[in-house]
């Protein structure tokens, strides 16, 4: 143990800790814009700095190991002098338009600055210009950028795709594209990991709102809203509403105060890609002649990643759409039906924690049963907008309407990494077995670690899994699977660490990862509902008997099955 003294407070820590953790620890205060622990500990925008007795310099608290002995000093007019001097020079190459800046009110830089009370800006403002594709499904704002090299390390580190580098000297360094390529050329998974852990308003999802309002408006439009399950455990952070207050019937409540037609539930689809998916898994299991297994299809960051990273590999995901694709499908042909009304008249809003999700929906092959089945997707961000002035504490709770607002536990727990796999196992047991396993007998799946594995009896076999989140980790998973290194019959990918609870279009909440907590919470309701397995949601048996016929029906081909390898990226 290694003990020192913090504004006078003594405390002893392990060796190895920083002086940032140590004060933490304390509960001392200091200040951070670039700092990601274990990812971005570089230091790079100097506001944690501290002062050391015996040392000329100040250090960066990030970054510097304790010692022992040493006496630090977090608040002498040295440091705030410091502090106050290296936030002006980043203010100086910030565009600070913050009245109509995405991340007004929520954003680190603004936090500090306000924090050190800073008043003007004595340093001339260069900026960089803005030049981006706004239809782009991911903005990049650099003129907002500052240079603090979170989305360069979180992509490189725990996404393993290295989009974006720092070019440059001194007042002319930048983020960019790597090697200066186009955006639309580069290997994005439009995972959106750089957003959620950007500082400010460089990066942002395309926001797609005023798209949304104006079919709400359209007396020719019937709008109809579909809201994914990890939507539920985080629409209270993008309103700043208490964890208690922000159960799914209240959500329902805030959505329809909008004015949309219809607020059904994307877990109802989820249950049917279980259904579609689960069916699927156990066809190839009886006539595959290699030991390849069958990737799960639902997470489009995921699907992109395999296109660009793997494509000899693409054969091998199902063939399944992911819940967003079948629920507009469902709703522009059974529920259109259901109506007595053209698919045209359909507008389908999708509310998703997931910034590739806008990607998805505008790719030709994912339509079938109108131009477009989803017309478009707000992330859980996006829809925290859509409710600001809205009063949302005191709504009612209300109920999904129906038929499509149905869902088992089983597709709640899709947005959690581990979910999907779960979610089938309950049903492709019943399928093999006849008769339902226990709701919880496969939860040994639920964990954060990156890529984990198991093996289920499945009937009069074994059946080996695995799982794994964040893409750094899937790409892990594919070398060993290439090399020959591992084995399995099925594999869950979710591109964002945690998956769908931890994606890159949910309210960010800078500092925190809350991944794990979201995903207790879907969880919770699985365990609450009456429902657990997705092949007993009445609503889909409903389905099949009036629509489907069955699970991998022709019909159900043509409207809930994709070729992936037929996308355009």
């Amino acid at each position: 143990m290694v003990n020192l003294t913090i504004d006078g407070k003594a405390i002893s820590v392990p060796e190895g800790t920083t002086i940032l953790e140590a004060a933490n620890r304390l509960g001392i205060h200091i200040p951070t814009l670039c700092y990601l622990k274990e990812i971005n500990e570089i230091a790079a925008c100097r506001v944690c700095v501290v002062e050391v007795e015996g040392n000329e310099k100040l250090n960066a608290a990030c970054n510097t190991a304790v010692e022992e002995g040493m006496v630090v000093h977090t608040s002498t007019p040295r440091v705030l002098n410091a502090r106050r001097t290296n936030v002006q020079l980043i203010l100086s190459q910030h565009n600070v338009s913050c009245t109509t800046c995405v991340r007004a009110g929520n954003c680190s830089l603004q936090s500090v600055a306000h924090e050190l009370n800073l008043l003007d800006e004595p340093f001339e403002k260069k900026p960089f210009p803005f030049r981006w594709d706004k239809n782009a499904p991911l903005i990049r704002d650099a003129s907002k950028c500052i240079q603090c090299l979170r989305c360069v390390n979180v992509c490189d580190k725990v996404q393993s795709l290295k989009v974006w580098s720092f070019n440059g000297t001194g007042r002319l360094s930048q983020v960019e594209v790597r090697d200066g390529t186009p955006f639309r050329e580069i290997n994005c998974s439009l995972c959106g990991q750089c957003i959620t852990h950007c500082p400010v308003g460089a990066l942002s999802a395309r926001d797609d709102t005023q798209i949304a309002l104006d079919a709400i408006a359209d007396p020719d439009k019937i709008t109809v809203v579909q809201v994914a399950p990890a939507v539920r455990a985080a629409w209270g952070d993008a309103v700043g509403l208490d964890a208690r207050l922000a159960t799914e019937k209240r959500m329902v409540s805030a959505i329809r105060s909008l004015g949309v037609d219809y607020v059904f539930d994307t877990d109802f689809s989820a249950d049917l890609t279980i259904m579609e998916e689960g069916s699927e898994l156990l066809e190839r299991l009886k006539t595959r002649t290699d030991d390849k297994p069958m990737f799960t299809s639902c997470c489009p960051g995921w699907v992109r990643f395999l296109k660009l990273e793997y494509p000899d590999m693409v054969p091998q995901l199902s063939s399944a759409k992911s819940p967003q694709q079948m629920f507009g499908a469902v709703a522009k042909s059974y529920y259109a039906q259901l109506l007595g009304v053209e698919p045209e008249k359909i507008f389908c809003v999708s509310i998703m924690p997931c910034s590739a999700k806008k990607y998805e929906c505008a790719v030709p092959q994912v339509s079938d049963a109108a131009a477009r089945d989803v017309d478009v997707v707000l992330t859980t961000r996006e829809l925290g907008r859509l409710l600001r002035g809205v009063d949302v504490a005191s709504l009612p709770e209300e109920e999904f309407d129906q038929p499509l607002g149905t869902a088992s536990g089983a597709g709640v727990i899709f947005g959690a990494t581990g979910g999907v796999m779960e979610a089938a196992l309950r049903s492709a047991y019943f399928l093999v077995t006849g008769k339902n396993p226990d709701a919880d007998a496969f939860s040994d799946l639920r964990s954060l670690k990156g890529w984990r594995e198991y093996t289920f009896r499945l009937g009069d076999a074994d059946l080996k899994v695995a799982v794994a989140s964040g893409l750094g980790n899937a790409r892990k998973l594919c070398e060993a699977l290439r090399a020959g290194e591992v084995q399995y019959d099925f594999v869950e990918i979710m591109a964002c660490p945690g998956g769908c609870a931890g994606g890159g279009g949910q309210p960010i909440c800078d500092g925190q990862e809350l991944a794990g907590e979201r995903g207790e919470r879907l969880y919770t309701l699985d365990k609450a509902n009456l429902l657990r397995f997705s092949h007993e949601n009445p609503s889909i048996q409903a389905l099949y008997r009036d629509y489907l016929d069955h699970p991998l029906s022709e019909k159900a081909h043509h409207l809930l099955h994709t070729d992936q390898a037929a996308w355009d990226l």
